[in-house]
């Protein structure tokens, strides 16, 4: 039987050479966007498969993330479903502060197991390659360091064959969720579990969805189900790193063509599953924190990721060592499965857990579950939403207005009203809820007239020109890259845009008809 496959997720400062690394080990340059190219930069993941020749007989996918601290997000989607690292870390830089995060994302996330490329090392002298080298050990002391130079190619199959050496050691199933190099993969091994990190459509054969298979087998022809919107889809085909494949085993990076679905009936976040696997559509988490506990309890309010996607969520404390996350938008989880989480303002890596209940009622600390044959004890009703925003989140929104298209955080609002942070964000909370704002991002909160008046324009901009970009957008309404963002994922969610790649299309254009 041939060892089950693995998949190794880069981690690292932005600007210290993954990218190229990557291309070094696999010969493929895993940033495909203009923008990326035009930049020098990774926006979103890359992908790639490294051939361990004769050093290894498992093949091993590669996940490329971004090393910007604002695609944190699309890092934790990308690193959530791997099984090992290559952490890379520039010789002339040395650690730098989202090489911390991503070790604190990798912890939360329990993949312990990989290897240190430090790089740049034709860049340096001894002295500063000796320094670098030194303090980076002093982060990761388990894992093995090896020096390259993608540029010269020195190191490059040292590299390699230490990467093989810990694929060698890495035990992917496990039993028990809470053990294990892989332990986001959850008691439900057989059953096939694939969390989406990119969709998008191929002309002349449909919709197309990728993403690490956390578990079980695919198979072509299979009836899956899309969660949370529960839609059946037919597998069509399979591919894995560009092979046809009648079967995929979990661990791989898995492209699948699914039948019966169209390009805006599924995204990043959502999970291709089947009815056995015992994913839950929750709004609710019980998780056993095992990284940052205590600094996640003293978060009234935290973003929470699991798997390719995140809400925002309240922090009840369990006092057992334990926390029950009351989240905003619903994430699709099992027992066992891995939780990040991460304070919302000033954004960082608080630590993470495992989810010990993946639908659990409303409860704090000293519940106990009810044993078999018992009747669970009430749930006392959640108080009522408020139906108008009490007089601090009036000030707020006032704020909110004057602020218009480029509205003020949680914290600069704090700031400027002599206030506490944790007051304002409820005043968001308040505000959002009750109709008054719209948040269309956990940090970006606009005045619902502003809203409104900014989200016809961005509609009018898609059907003027067949579709939109977060550039275009940029440019035409005079936004940051931050709001004209948060614009078109907001419009996406609410099905009034559709994205596409890096396009956002109208639902419908003037004629009626739907844009190619």
């Amino acid at each position: 039987m041939a060892p089950q496959p693995l998949t190794v997720g880069t981690a690292g400062h932005i600007d210290h050479g993954k990218t190229a690394l990557v291309r070094a080990l696999t010969g493929r340059d895993t940033d495909r966007l203009a923008e990326e190219q035009r930049r020098g930069m990774s926006i979103e993941l890359g992908f790639a498969e490294i051939d361990l020749g004769d050093l290894g007989d498992r093949r091993l996918s590669l996940v490329d993330v971004p090393g910007h601290e604002r695609f944190v997000r699309t890092m934790i989607a990308g690193a959530s479903g791997i099984d090992m690292f290559l952490l890379v870390v520039a010789a002339d830089d040395g650690p730098m502060p989202q090489t911390l995060e991503h070790l604190a994302v990798l912890r939360a996330l329990g993949i312990e197991q990989g290897v240190v490329a430090l790089t740049k090392i034709d860049l340096v002298d001894e002295e500063t390659r000796e320094l670098a080298a030194e303090t980076t050990v002093e982060f990761v002391p388990a894992a093995p360091l090896v020096e390259v130079s993608s540029r010269t190619g020195q190191g490059v199959e040292e590299l390699r064959k230490a990467l093989a050496a810990v694929a060698s050691k890495v035990t992917c199933l496990t039993s028990n969720p809470h053990e294990g190099a892989l332990s986001q993969t959850p008691p439900l091994a057989g059953e096939p579990v694939l969390h989406v990190d990119r969709a998008f459509t191929v002309a002349g054969h449909g919709t197309v969805v990728t993403g690490t298979l956390w578990s079980g087998t695919i198979e072509r022809g299979q009836r899956v189900t899309i969660l949370p919107q529960g839609r059946e889809a037919r597998v069509r085909s399979i591919e894995v790193h560009d092979r046809a494949l009648e079967v995929a085993d979990s661990h791989q990076r898995v492209a699948l063509n699914l039948g019966g679905t169209e390009r805006g009936e599924v995204a990043r976040g959502d999970v291709i599953a089947t009815e056995k696997s015992g994913v839950e559509v929750t709004y609710r988490l019980d998780v056993d924190l095992n990284t940052g506990a205590a600094a996640i309890l003293t978060e009234p309010r935290v973003q929470v990721h699991l798997g390719t996607r995140d809400s925002a969520a309240r922090v009840v404390d369990l006092g057992d060592g334990g926390a029950q996350l009351r989240l905003e938008r619903p994430l699709l989880a099992r027992a066992g499965d891995r939780v990040v989480v991460r304070r919302i303002a000033p954004p960082d890596t608080l630590g993470g857990g495992v989810v010990r209940d993946p639908s659990p009622p409303r409860h704090g600390p000293g519940w106990e579950p009810p044993g078999p044959g018992e009747e669970p004890a009430p749930t006392p009703p959640p108080p009522p939403p408020p139906t108008k925003p009490g007089p601090f989140a009036r000030k707020v929104l006032t704020e909110l207005e004057k602020d218009g298209s480029r509205p003020r955080g949680a914290v600069q609002l704090a700031d400027d009203l002599g206030a506490d942070r944790r007051e304002v964000e409820k005043a968001f909370g308040d505000l959002a809820t009750t109709g008054a704002a719209v948040r269309a991002k956990a940090d970006v909160l606009y005045a619902a007239p502003v809203y409104d008046k900014l989200a016809g324009l961005v509609i009018a901009l898609a059907e003027r020109d067949g579709a939109t970009t977060i550039a275009a957008v940029r440019d035409s309404l005079g936004l940051s890259r931050k709001y004209a963002q948060a614009l078109l994922e907001q419009l996406d969610a609410e099905k009034r845009l559709r994205r596409d790649g890096d396009r956002h299309l109208p639902r419908q254009n003037p004629s009626g008809q739907q844009p190619q």
